[in-house]
C-alpha cells in the first residue's frame, strides 16, 4: 500500500512545547483575535456549516479558549450533514483526556479527531439512513490551527505575504491515486459509470454504491472501504496571523485556491466570504451548493492601538490581507521565510486506524486500560476483550494487537474498513 500520505512530523529539535515556549519568551503570548464570516447559495440544500468561536478546554477559564469552524457537504439527503454538525465536535472532545494542559491537549488533538470522526460515522450508521457527508473541521487555539477532513471540502491558509497552503487533501477517486489503490486493496472496485454499449462516462467512482469520494461520514449503503478516517494537519502560524478559507466543492470546482484567495484579499472576513461565493457563481453558475467560511486570525497588536485613529486602525487591519502586486508574488514562498511563515507540527493521512490511534500515547493522563479508544465506553476487565483467531472473535484477557483497546463493535468496524470482514454481519460463532 502506498505510504506517501503517512505521517510527516516536525523534527525532534522543535517539539510543540518548544515552539509555544519560544512564543512566550518573545513576548508573543497574547492570543490573537478572530474575525469570521460565512456565505452560501443553495441548489440542493445539502451544505451545512458550524461556527463556535467561544469553546473552552476548562469550563470557566477564558485562558483555555479555542474556536471551531466546519463545513459539511451532504449527499443523498441532509441527515449525515445535520448529524455531523450537531455531534461531531462532541465526539472529538470526548476522546481528549481530561485535566491536561494546553501543550498536551494540542498534541492529543489529532488522535482525538480520528476517534471522533469514526465515532460519528458508527453512531450515524446505526440510524439506518443512507445519507453521507464530507466534513472539514478546523480547531483554532491561539496561533495553532488543526484541520481534519474527509471528502472534498477544502481549507486553505493565506498568510500576510501571500503564501498559500492547502491544509486538507481531496479524497476524490478521480484525482487521488493512493485512495484508488486503498479502495481496490480493501475489496472495492473503481470505475466510471458504464452506459449501454460499454461507453464509460463521468468521474471515477467506487462500486458498489457509485460514490466519487473515498472517505466520508455515513454512506452505509456503499462499501466499508469508504472510510471516515480524516486527514489531519496541524500548523502554527507566525505572529502575523493569517486567513483561512473553508468551503464546499461548489466553490473549489469553480475556483482554484489562488483565485479564491485573490478574490477576497483586502476585505473583512464577512464580506470576503460573500465575494468568494459571488466569484464562484460568476465563474461556473449555480451547479452545486456553495458554502464558504472565512476566518481571520489577527494579532492583538493589529486590532487595537492607542496611537491609531479608528480609520487608520481599520486600514492597518485591511493591510494584513491586502491584494498582492505582481512584484510581490513569490517573495515569501519558502517555509523558512521570517514573515508569514508557517511551522508544520503534524500531518497524517493514513487510513489505517491502528496507526492513527496508536500515536501520542505517552501523555501523562492516559486513558483507563479498558476504555475503547473510539466510543470511550469503559468496560470491566475481561469483558468483551476480543482478539481474532482467524475465523471469529473469542475472549482474551488482553489486546494482543498492541494498539489502544477497541470494544467489539469498534474492532469489527476497523476490520471492515480494512476489507477483513463486514461490520454489518455477525462475526461471533
Amino acid at each position: 500500500m502506498a505510504t506517501a500520505a503517512r505521517e510527516r512530523r516536525l523534527p525532534p529539535a522543535l517539539p510543540l512545547a518548544t515552539l509555544i515556549g519560544r512564543e512566550l519568551r518573545a513576548g508573543g503570548s497574547e492570543r490573537p483575535a478572530l474575525r469570521y464570516g460565512h456565505a452560501g447559495f443553495a441548489k440542493r440544500g445539502e451544505d451545512y456549516f458550524l461556527v463556535k468561536p467561544d469553546c473552552l478546554r476548562v469550563p470557566g477559564d477564558p485562558a483555555s479558549a479555542f474556536s471551531v469552524f466546519a463545513v459539511f457537504d451532504g449527499h443523498n439527503g441532509v441527515s449525515a450533514a445535520v448529524y455531523s454538525k450537531e455531534h461531531l465536535l462532541e465526539h472529538v472532545m470526548s476522546a481528549l483526556p481530561p485535566d491536561i494542559g494546553r501543550d498536551d491537549w494540542l498534541q492529543a488533538l489529532p488522535r482525538a479527531l480520528v476517534a471522533g470522526f469514526v465515532k460519528a460515522d458508527i453512531d450515524f450508521q446505526r440510524k439506518g439512513e443512507v445519507s453521507g457527508t464530507t466534513a472539514t473541521l478546523v480547531v483554532i487555539d491561539g496561533f495553532t490551527v488543526t484541520v481534519a477532513s474527509v471528502g472534498d471540502s477544502r481549507c486553505i491558509l493565506d498568510t500576510q505575504g501571500g503564501e498559500l497552503q492547502l491544509l486538507t487533501v481531496d479524497h476524490r477517486l478521480e484525482e487521488n491515486a493512493e485512495e484508488r489503490e486503498r479502495v481496490t486493496a480493501s475489496g472495492g472496485e473503481v470505475g466510471r459509470l458504464n452506459l449501454f454499449g460499454g461507453q464509460e462516462v463521468g468521474p471515477l467512482r467506487c462500486w458498489p454504491g457509485g460514490l466519487c469520494l473515498s472517505r466520508s461520514i455515513g454512506d452505509m449503503d456503499v462499501g466499508e472501504f469508504i472510510v471516515p478516517i480524516p486527514h489531519v494537519k496541524q500548523v502554527k502560524l507566525s505572529n502575523t496571523g493569517g486567513r483561512l478559507i473553508i468551503a464546499s466543492d461548489g466553490i473549489w470546482d469553480a475556483l482554484s485556491n489562488e483565485a479564491a484567495a485573490q478574490a477576497c484579499r483586502g476585505l473583512p472576513a464577512e464580506l470576503a466570504a460573500k465575494l468568494v461565493v459571488k466569484q464562484a457563481l460568476k465563474t461556473s453558475g449555480l451547479k452545486d451548493d456553495t458554502t464558504c467560511v472565512v476566518v481571520d486570525i489577527i494579532p492583538s497588536d493589529h486590532l487595537t492601538s492607542p496611537q491609531l485613529s479608528p480609520k487608520k486602525n481599520q486600514n492597518k487591519l485591511k493591510s494584513l490581507f491586502r491584494r498582492k502586486s505582481h512584484s510581490s508574488v513569490g517573495k515569501l514562498g519558502g517555509k523558512s521565510a521570517s514573515i508569514g511563515s508557517v511551522e508544520e507540527l503534524f500531518e497524517e493521512g493514513s487510513a489505517m486506524l491502528e496507526e492513527r490511534l496508536g500515536r501520542n500515547l505517552s501523555l501523562k493522563a492516559a486513558s483507563p486500560p479498558f476504555r475503547c479508544a473510539i466510543c470511550q465506553v469503559d468496560q470491566e476487565p475481561f469483558e468483551d476483550l476480543m482478539t481474532d483467531n482467524g475465523g471469529g472473535y473469542c475472549s482474551s484477557p488482553y489486546a494482543p494487537w498492541g494498539a489502544p483497546y477497541l470494544c467489539l463493535d469498534c474492532r469489527k468496524k476497523k476490520d471492515a474498513m480494512e476489507g477483513k470482514r463486514s461490520s454489518r454481519s455477525t462475526a461471533c460463532r
